[in-house]
């Protein structure tokens, strides 16, 4: 059967060619070659699009990392908060072969917000952001923004739907779980990986995985805020 579908294939381009046109590409032949790598079916130019311009809500700016300059601004929009800044790697939480106290120096075995059974949320397979903690910059939990949000994380032609997980500094901005970066191509090492640039993160108002330890949960809520997100802005 194989041997026949190839000599078919051969006998078609060879009387595409004679007649002067090219071969039928792949796609022709009802092959799929998706444009950009998505976790579901909104992509990453349609979210970037809407958050092109930025209306400032924070009181101030934050850092990237200690001792850069303030420079990252809350932004707000319909149902949303999002920022553009780098990303560094938390692997705070439960302890890991991957996250502990010899893979990362500054491992804290404990998360803002925990999972349904009590326990720190697991940095290593969950994919999470971390906000900045409550400060006169900004306080996420009165801009609609809770431990379990859903969070779209663009990087490249990338999205990655996580949840809000931790709290971080009061002054800096830009970090996300060892399983976040890994799932969007990046380095998880939570001494030397991250993305130094480049990463938006869209926060939708008043939303809520639950349990917040479900990864498919938050997909499927990603994908429904993110569509109305389209929609609506």
């Amino acid at each position: 059967m194989h041997l026949r579908t190839l000599t078919l294939t051969t006998l078609l381009a060879a009387a595409l060619l004679a007649a002067g046109q090219p071969p039928l590409s792949a796609s022709a032949h009802g092959a799929s070659h998706p444009t950009s790598a998505r976790e579901g079916s909104v992509g990453a130019a349609d979210l970037l699009a809407k958050v092109k311009s930025c209306t400032q809500i924070s009181h101030g700016r934050y850092r990237t990392d200690t001792g850069s300059r303030a420079t990252v601004p809350v932004c707000g929009t319909k149902g949303a908060v999002f920022w553009k800044a780098d990303m560094d790697i938390d692997c705070d939480g439960r302890r890991t072969a991957k996250c502990n106290e010899r893979t990362d120096p500054s491992f804290h075995p404990d998360t803002a917000f925990h999972q349904s059974d009590g326990r720190p949320l697991r940095s290593d397979t969950l994919p999470y952001v971390v906000v900045p903690g409550a400060s006169g910059i900004w306080n996420h939990a009165r801009a609609g923004i809770k431990g379990g949000g859903v969070v779209a994380v663009i990087h490249g032609r990338q999205v990655q739907y996580a949840v809000v997980g931790d709290t971080g500094p009061t002054k800096i901005i830009g970090e996300a779980s060892y399983a976040t970066a890994r799932a969007l191509g990046l380095n998880p090492d939570p001494a030397t990986g991250g993305a130094a640039s480049g990463v938006t993160y869209i926060l939708f108002k008043n939303s809520q995985v639950s349990p917040i330890e479900s990864h498919t949960a938050a997909v499927t809520e990603g994908e429904r805020l993110a569509k109305r997100f389209l929609r609506d802005n």
